[in-house]
């Protein structure tokens, strides 16, 4: 019987845990911090979970298995995973995993589509989802979303997407999409890779395995994701906003077939909108999977997921937006582009990144608002904004923002950072914001 390692007991790496095993490994698990959850969560899988293990005792264990998973929480710099190099036992991911399984399914593999990128993989993946289901294929997000890809290959289902963290991408020898889409590339998850080559080499990962019939698609305006695309293996297909094989003419989305969508059809049509559809449109076109019809009829009813430049309301014509999942200084400086206007809440915890692309477009915003751990950075890199202040948590941030904004301007927090000094994570941050904001002007309006 083949054994496996799991190191990490949160949702992937239960999933990989419980899919090995019913495959007919023997799984062993361990983890940096064992909770009574994960306890139970090995018993289950009738296996003992060792904590920290260390030194000889890691070396032993590894030694022991025929391959180890780490789940994507443990970082490369990790000592699991400099054992499993240095004894020359593989590596795998849960998406490598279920590739490979996937592979050897009775009626043959379905399809797989992948999209990576710092920044706009989630909201490009579900609008391929919808985009696909609009099409009539049965389909689901899986990979970094609530469906480990390893428990998504056991439903009943046309097609996969999935969402590809470098994380996930680390560790795939084989992993192939048919369609995959590289969106962008920016500094991020320095916490977790050895260096910024090392996050780039993860992320290209996912052209690596590709076949010269499937189709690679990167963002024209990226010069690190084109670098990268003149050598993947598939066919290439760029994006953007002009000057590329899926652009924007005469207000429609274009493609090599002409016209797919007017822009204006769109329900939100923000600058990062616009080449998030067209990433997407180029990911279900080429491959095949659906067609313009379907395209189109996604895009009208497409509103996004919250977090992402939510609209939270509008009171005294300030409008007010909830864009906590602007996790990077790459996405925040996208958000305050969409505005003409912005009193900016931002900062949090501290990644170890350079915050300064933030402030591209100093003319954009109006006031900053800091807090958290990188509070200071925040200030020193708006050092062209009159107004900045500095505030002791999300409360009095919302408060100092209801006091200052005047009508025509935007509230938007874009944090540009992680949330974890204050927030269990960016979702936590942004129903907190979106609860003050509804107070204060509730509060208000009866008042």
């Amino acid at each position: 019987m083949s054994r496996a390692l799991v190191y990490g007991l949160a949702v992937a790496g239960e999933s990989t845990a419980r899919a090995l095993r019913s495959r007919g490994y023997e799984v062993l698990v361990a983890d940096d911090e064992v909770t009574d959850a994960r306890r139970a969560a090995a018993s289950f899988l009738d296996a003992e979970i060792v904590e920290r293990p260390e030194g000889a005792d890691l070396e032993r264990l590894v030694r022991a298995c025929d391959l180890v998973s780490p789940a994507p929480g443990v970082p490369e710099t990790h000592p699991v995973v400099a054992t499993a190099l240095a004894l020359d036992v593989p590596l795998v991911s849960e998406i490598e995993l279920a590739h490979r399984w996937e592979q050897e399914r009775p009626g043959g593999p379905r399809p797989m589509l992948a999209i990576t990128g710092t920044d706009g993989k989630t909201t490009t993946t579900l609008l391929v989802v919808e985009m696909l289901r609009a099409a009539g294929l049965r389909t689901i997000d899986a990979g970094n979303t609530d469906t480990p890809l390893v428990d998504a290959i056991d439903l009943d289902l046309d097609a996969f997407v999935v969402e590809a963290t470098s994380f996930r991408l680390n560790w795939t020898p084989t992993f192939r999409a048919e369609g995959a889409a590289w969106l962008n590339l920016a500094p991020d998850h320095l916490n977790w890779h050895r260096s910024m080559d090392s996050y780039e080499a993860a992320k290209a990962q996912v052209f690596a395995n590709q076949r010269a019939d499937d189709v690679a698609i990167g963002f024209v305006d990226d010069a690190v994701v084109m670098r990268r695309l003149r050598n993947a293996p598939g066919r290439r297909i760029t994006f953007g906003a002009t000057d590329a094989d899926y652009c924007v003419i005469d207000g429609a989305l274009h493609g090599p077939g002409g016209a797919i969508a007017p822009v204006a059809s769109m329900k939100r049509s923000l600058p990062h909108d616009v080449t998030n559809a067209l990433a997407a449109a180029a990911l279900v076109l080429e491959t095949g999977l659906a067609d313009t019809d379907a395209v189109g009829a996604a895009l009208a009813r497409f509103t996004g997921p919250p977090h992402r430049l939510e609209h939270v309301g509008t009171w005294g014509g300030v409008a007010w937006f909830n864009d906590s999942k602007a996790t990077t200084p790459h996405a925040a400086a996208a958000a305050i582009r969409s505005f003409e206007r912005v009193v900016l809440i931002a900062g949090g915890y501290d990644k170890k990144v350079d915050l300064s692309p933030m402030a591209a477009t100093p003319d954009h915003v109006d006031a900053v608002i800091a807090l958290g751990a990188t509070a200071p950075a925040i200030v020193a890199a708006f050092d062209g904004v009159a107004r900045r202040e500095v505030v002791a948590d999300m409360a009095d941030a919302v408060e100092l923002a209801a006091r200052i904004a005047t009508e025509g301007s935007t509230v938007l927090l874009s944090p540009g950072c992680a949330s974890f000094d204050q927030y269990q994570g960016f979702e936590h941050r942004g129903e907190h914001f979106r609860s003050l904001v509804r107070a204060t002007h509730e509060t208000r309006e009866t008042s």
